[in-house]
């Protein structure tokens, strides 16, 4: 682990392997680097894969107040860190943040994303208009079960008698350990989960190749994906076909592979 320091001074914490072309991992909701070890370790056969810890969590720092900007910056320090320029994967809000990066300028030459979470019509509930408020009084409050809870309810939407079941397993302590972040993809989510289509808009100074993945299991998933690559013709929509939000990275690295290395042919 080695860590690289963000423009307001946060310390990130990031693990780099592999060599050639560098790619960048950006973790959704809850997840720490070593959520993406799997996917990484398959990369690097090709790629300098970094993978690491968004403020908040992990072995990161962070700092009292949040804004999307920070994170975006965050990505920028990594970026500088392996050259100045990379190649960018992201996972479900970390998609979205990393969607949210290029539009702002990094410096990312291809952009691949699975299964941002949009929700863009009636078909599943939408989000609460307070839901980012209520996350940050939960937190505010330590009340970082609830949060999770909340968070799998009003956002995943499980079944409360299925998340108070979860309460008892042994990952839940982890989620309670990120459960100060999720505020974070809140923001980063901005209005995208709110039944509403995708503001056609939003993304538009996004020039660079981007494949968006989603397996074909979820079909609310598959919905917003299907939105998004529909926005400009330099998104691309790719289908893992059996696969869902949990996506299996054996399936996921040869795709990735394709797309980040026909980036590097002349």
């Amino acid at each position: 682990m080695d860590k690289v320091f963000s423009s307001d001074g946060t310390a990130i914490a990031y693990e780099q392997q592999g060599s050639g072309p560098a790619v960048v991992l950006v973790g959704g909701a809850f997840m720490t680097r070593g959520d993406s070890a799997a996917l990484a370790g398959l990369l690097a056969e090709r790629f300098t894969v970094i993978t690491y810890d968004r403020r908040g969590r992990g072995d990161s720092g962070d700092s009292a107040a949040y804004d999307v900007q920070r994170e975006v910056d965050d990505l920028d320090a990594l970026i500088e860190r392996v050259g100045g320029e990379a190649m960018v994967f992201g996972m479900s809000s970390g998609a979205v943040l990393a969607l949210e990066a290029v539009a702002r300028g990094s410096a990312v030459s291809r952009l691949a994303l699975y299964e941002p979470p949009f929700i863009v019509d009636t078909t599943r509930p939408a989000l609460p208009a307070d839901y980012v408020d209520h996350l940050k009084a939960l937190v505010a409050e330590e009340a970082y079960g609830d949060a999770v809870a909340y968070f799998m309810t009003a956002a995943v939407g499980m079944p409360a008698e299925a998340v108070a079941g979860m309460r008892q397993a042994p990952f839940w302590a982890g989620m309670e350990a990120a459960a100060r972040t999720l505020p974070y993809d809140g923001q980063v989510m901005g209005d995208t989960m709110s039944g509403r289509p995708l503001p056609a808009d939003r993304w538009q100074s996004v020039t660079v190749p981007v494949l968006v993945g989603s397996g074909d299991a979820d079909e609310d998933m598959l919905k917003g994906a299907r939105e998004l690559a529909a926005l400009a013709d330099n998104f691309t929509l790719h289908t893992l076909p059996g696969q869902d939000h949990n996506i299996d990275p054996e399936s996921l690295a040869p795709v990735l592979d394709g797309f980040f290395a026909a980036g590097q042919q002349v």
